[in-house]
């Protein structure tokens, strides 16, 4: 059974970087972006292309991102997703792919 990602419909969802930058703030880990991209594997300009919302997480990175930091691929995917999702259906293309046609439905 497949389950729906959530989507706010009024406010841009919080983007996997939002969450990344809770680890760093965190004063308890002393943890800053070129340690964190170091555990990661990844380069720091990787790292922070992410976090500030410019760079998707990869499957690959959710990977990386669950070992180092213990949340699940699929939380990191599925945050990803809700952004893409969101932006996708508040662009201008939405407006033009509403005026579609569907095919007719079978009758049951």
């Amino acid at each position: 059974m497949a389950r729906e990602i959530m989507v706010p419909s009024r406010r841009r969802p919080s983007t996997p970087g939002d969450f990344i930058r809770e680890y760093l703030d965190d004063e308890e880990l002393n943890l800053n972006q070129g340690d964190l991209a170091k555990r990661l594997g990844v380069s720091r300009a990787n790292l922070n292309a992410i976090v500030n919302g410019k760079r998707a997480v990869t499957p690959e990175m959710a990977m990386r991102l669950e070992r180092v930091l213990g949340v699940s691929v699929q939380t990191w995917l599925n945050l990803q997703a809700a952004v893409e999702i969101y932006d996708a259906l508040h662009s201008p293309k939405a407006k033009e792919i509403a005026k579609l046609k569907p095919l007719p439905r079978p009758a049951a």
